[in-house]
């Protein structure tokens, strides 16, 4: 998972550095294998407002101008091709081709809200954006919902920047609700200490970890999962509908466990959700409790994982560079067969993601695309991609947001969460802290996933972890 916002300050950008930059710039290569014609990813973040916004202000329209654009060239540029490279090209941004105010019935009741949002949403996911503008769009849903009195949605390419980019760049747009002149600050990522390895058995044990997980690597991506529960294996996933479905967990729950059991608070989070999902997949299809199954885990490829000031991103030399840097592994979901409790998926979850880091698979895999591109296209890029992600049963990613409540214009934000838009796959899983809580939200394939069900065995599954967790705290004291 990637662990990326921190306690650094997150300021507003120097306007004056980005008017330095050139008015074109070459598309990066994630960039380029993120926008072709085989497959076109976008971020979708939620934000859940107390209260609703007044019709008649202009207050987002000031605030996209003087706040949002200034962030990022390329939030004012398109995506132009000259002699087979893509490039950013500044234009003049037109607001209304970007901020729109979808209309409901007035007068319905929340649920009935509720389906209005979710299909408005399961819309957005499954809509490539239009050529011949930037590529971000802004939704304001002025209508109560059973979590919001109204929601905000950012749409913004992949191509932009990865969650690592993006979301900073939202999150300098708000401010600290009890007191704007104070910045927000972000929980500790702290990691449990582990034992030191002998330099020989460390280097020699990552020797054999990279050659196992690329051969068994691009055994997924040729061949893949068998299909399950959670994987139809249907053509064009990504333009089919979607149902969305979040949860929320106490970030203090999660830590009690990671404390009692000496992990991290990622290895708890992936070892529930692969609880879960094997608890769900027991549940619709015995049979599929044994199947192979493989997670796509997400990896900020940063040097520096603290999240910096905008202006430091957007420098030549940056250690925590703007763009898309980040990679994949493959991660094998562990089996409901020879476990003996909950906590041994948070052991397997710990053991195998430990493994996988102690390896330069990630690495090679990044590589093998640069090869591809160089010697073949970016859109060769993108259909390895897409064969990959398609092939896999799911995919997780993983932000860490604000201790604190932000607002955006003196509009309390109660919650918020993002999503991956035009990703090939059933199930998608991303997740994000807020004010001492995680949003986990559930991207799915609309009649292939039951979300009641699934949330159940969600829940299920956190509870079974806990029980075993003061179970396991007991015996060694």
């Amino acid at each position: 998972m990637i662990d990326v916002l921190e306690e650094s300050i997150i300021s507003s950008t120097n306007t004056m550095e980005l008017e330095e930059l050139e008015e074109q710039e070459p598309v990066s290569p994630n960039g380029q294998y993120f926008s072709s014609n085989v497959i076109s990813l976008s971020v979708l973040a939620v934000w859940e407002f107390e209260i609703p916004f007044d019709p008649e202000s202009q207050t987002i329209s000031l605030l996209i101008k003087n706040v949002f654009l200034p962030i990022s060239p390329r939030f004012s540029s398109i995506m132009v091709e000259n002699n087979g490279k893509k490039e950013w090209k500044r234009v003049e941004v037109k607001l209304e081709d970007h901020v729109y105010t979808p209309t409901f019935p007035s007068g319905l009741s929340l649920e009935s809200y509720d389906k209005y949002f979710d299909d408005y949403i399961s819309k957005l996911l499954t809509e490539r954006f239009p050529q011949g503008k930037p590529l971000w769009e802004i939704h304001i849903i002025n209508y109560p919902t059973s979590n919001a009195a109204a929601n905000v949605i950012f749409k913004l390419h992949h191509a932009l920047g990865d969650g690592y980019s993006l979301m900073g760049a939202l999150i300098s747009s708000m401010q600290r609700a009890d007191n704007p002149s104070l910045p927000l600050t972000f929980p500790s990522r702290k990691r449990s200490e582990s034992k030191r390895e002998n330099f020989v058995t460390k280097t020699f044990s990552g020797f054999c970890n990279t050659i196992s997980d690329l051969w068994s690597g691009t055994l997924k991506t040729m061949n893949g999962d068998v299909l399950t529960p959670i994987r139809s294996g249907n053509d064009a996933i990504e333009f089919r509908p979607a149902t969305v479905s979040t949860m929320t967990f106490s970030l203090d729950q999660i830590k009690s466990i990671k404390d009692k059991l000496g992990v991290t608070v990622n290895d708890v989070l992936t070892g529930m959700i692969f609880f879960g999902t094997r608890l769900y997949m027991q549940e619709m299809n015995q049979s599929s409790s044994k199947a192979d199954c493989t997670a796509m885990v997400l990896l900020n490829t940063r040097i520096m994982g603290d999240y910096v000031p905008i202006e430091e991103m957007i420098k030549p030399n940056s250690k925590a560079p703007w763009g898309n840097r980040f990679t994949f592994m493959h991660v094998p979901i562990p089996k409901l067969i020879g476990l003996s409790n909950a906590l041994d998926f948070i052991w397997n979850a710990h053991k195998i993601i430990k493994r996988k880091r102690n390896s330069l698979a990630a690495y090679f895999n990044s590589r093998l695309l640069e090869i591809v591109h160089k010697f073949g296209s970016h859109e060769a890029c993108g259909k390895y991609i897409h064969r990959t992600l398609k092939n896999s049963s799911m995919i997780i990613s993983n932000l860490i947001g604000p201790a604190e409540q932000m607002s955006l214009a003196n509009h309390p934000i109660k919650g918020f969460y993002f999503l991956v838009g035009g990703g090939p796959l059933s199930f998608e899983i991303t997740i994000i802290s807020y004010m001492g809580k995680v949003r986990v939200a559930f991207n799915m394939e609309k009649g292939v996933i039951d979300p009641q069900k699934l949330k159940s065995c969600m829940e299920n599954a956190l509870q079974m972890i806990l029980n075993d967790s003061y179970k396991h705290m007991s015996l060694n004291i």
